[in-house]
């Protein structure tokens, strides 16, 4: 067993998220998925930082939404990473973007439906856990989450290094329980597990 993020991995699914770093390289250079000068620390960058993700959530979830799926970090790592293959829907409004989506479920085998829409115009069923990576502030993130999330559900939001700052702001919106975990990608940076979000009334 390898470990990735916290996660303990088999080589089929080191294979796999390898597979992912190739295809993301390569599409890369025709859509930017992520900056071109990032791509020399994709494992590191992206992939471990993604996986930490899947290690924050808690371990009972039966449904996830990623907003922003973008080049599909968190979300198709998370997918990877998840050995009981339970449902997970990825939102993402551009549509070569969700091409990119559409091949790596293709040639990796992954059950994830993807959904070609703005987040708010999507429609879907709400979800145990929530994700979304370097998509908004955690203001508007919250916002999302009282239309995507269960009352119950955990939302997960990494964070960079003005973490404190967007919570402070957050927090005369929002009233929610959150969990701090270090990044093991970047010291000055956070993963936010948040749950019992709820809008203050003014």
């Amino acid at each position: 067993m390898m470990s990735v993020g916290g996660v303990d991995v088999s080589r089929e699914t080191m294979d796999k998220l390898e597979q992912l770093c190739a295809l993301i390289t390569k599409w890369t250079k025709a859509i930017n998925l992520i900056a071109p000068n990032s791509v020399p620390d994709l494992w590191d960058r992206h992939i471990v930082d993604s996986a930490q993700v899947f290690h924050c959530a808690p371990d009972d979830w039966t449904c996830w939404t990623d907003l922003g799926s973008g080049g599909g970090l968190p979300a198709l790592v998370v997918a990877i990473l998840d050995q009981q293959k339970r449902p997970m829907t990825l939102i993402e409004s551009d549509q070569r973007k969700c091409l990119f989506l559409k091949t790596a479920r293709r040639e990796l085998g992954l059950d994830i439906k993807i959904v070609n829409k703005r987040i708010t115009d999507a429609d879907v069923a709400k979800a145990d856990v929530l994700s979304a990576r370097a998509l908004a502030p955690l203001s508007d993130l919250l916002g999302y989450a009282e239309k995507f999330l269960r009352p119950e559900g955990t939302a997960i939001f990494p964070k960079g290094a003005r973490y404190q700052e967007e919570l402070d702001q957050a927090a005369q919106a929002w009233l929610f329980d959150v969990k701090a975990h270090a990044s093991q990608t970047n010291p000055d940076s956070r993963v936010f597990e948040l749950s019992r979000i709820i809008r203050r009334e003014f």
